[in-house]
């Protein structure tokens, strides 16, 4: 027999097993790489969640640790600047808003004495009808990036964005915008706001130039019991030693940030503590572990300390309500 008719049935057989064959396998290699983009993608997902919750957990912990609103608002850009194209921040004091500090792409044309020079920046809000609604209204506001807008200064640092608005987002402290986050370009809002949250409590926590004498005078004590430790004269803070005076800064501080931190994550509970007029089942462990703590570090310091705790607990808390606080409350420490 010839070797090619021995080989034809042999080679359509195999050509035959194949044809069949390769479907199946077209098939299952699509489904293979299917999954595998699709794992890929999840671990894409994955890490880049994981990414971002690191980035804002660093910058909330370096906000809370700023000693100034200088250290704040520069943490405040600097982890913002990750979630726009650009950002600034100017301070509002009265009608006008000053230019605090601004973050811009390396590859923008704008000068660095132009940013250097926003320091210097004075905005009347009835200049920039934008500014002025975001300071009103407590809420952020997106507008046109125009100088008939949000002023020629900050409109000079959004020129040449493909994207023409810009994004303001007011820092809310004491019921009033103290500053004003601007950004603009690819704006992640959400980040932002989140960010903003984050460093309003922290800028009401920072201790007052007042002192002593402002925290005590700012809240009506509970008690009688409470107005022996908590009530200071105004002249007994001219009567502290610096060493004293910056022991009761730092006592404030702490007991500002302790609260801000049970509102700023347990806005719930506080809600529903309120409601039932009783904040201290909504927050008892945290409470007693905060006023120990304060105890220890402050009361043991100095004998002239007030119990800046609870007024913070009674004014930021109870709304100045000391039934809100509940009556199972132990009240200031003596």
């Amino acid at each position: 027999m010839a070797a090619g008719a021995s080989e034809s049935p042999v080679r359509e057989i195999l050509e035959c097993r194949l044809a069949t064959l390769l479907p199946d396998l077209e098939s299952a290699l699509k489904t293979h790489f299917a999954h595998e983009v699709e794992r890929v993608s999840w671990a894409v997902r994955v890490a880049a969640l994981v990414e971002l919750a690191d980035q804002l957990n660093q910058a909330a912990r370096r906000i809370h640790q700023a000693e100034n609103a200088g250290e704040i608002y520069g943490t405040l850009l600097d982890a913002a600047a990750r979630f726009a194209a650009g950002v600034a921040l100017v301070r509002i004091e009265g009608a006008l808003a000053k230019g605090e500090c601004v973050r811009l792409p390396v590859d923008r044309g704008i000068s660095d004495d132009a940013a250097a020079n926003f320091r210097s920046v004075e905005i009347p809000l009835e200049h920039a009808p934008a500014l002025a609604e975001a300071v009103r209204i407590l809420d952020p506001v997106t507008a046109a990036a125009t100088p008939g807008e949000i002023s020629a200064a900050l409109a000079e640092m959004v020129a040449g964005d493909a994207n023409d608005r810009i994004f303001l987002c007011p820092l809310v402290v004491g019921g009033r915008a103290a500053a004003v986050l601007c950004a603009w370009g690819e704006v992640q809002r959400s980040a932002l706001e989140l960010l903003s949250q984050i460093a309003a409590p922290a800028l009401r926590a920072l201790p007052s130039t007042g002192g002593l004498v402002q925290v005590a005078g700012s809240a009506p004590a509970a008690t009688p019991e409470a107005s022996k430790s908590a009530t200071v004269l105004p002249s007994a803070w001219e009567g502290l030693s610096q060493e004293e005076q910056q022991i009761h800064l730092r006592a404030q501080r702490a007991a500002r940030v302790a609260v801000a931190e049970m509102r700023l994550y347990d806005g719930e509970a506080v809600q529903n503590g309120r409601e039932r007029r009783d904040l201290y089942a909504a927050f008892g462990p945290r409470i007693d572990a905060a006023r120990e703590s304060f105890r220890k570090l402050y009361f043991s310091a100095t004998p002239t300390m007030v119990d800046y705790l609870h007024l913070e607990l009674l004014r930021t808390l109870a709304h100045d309500d000391p039934d809100l606080l509940g009556k199972d409350y132990p009240g200031p420490l003596a």
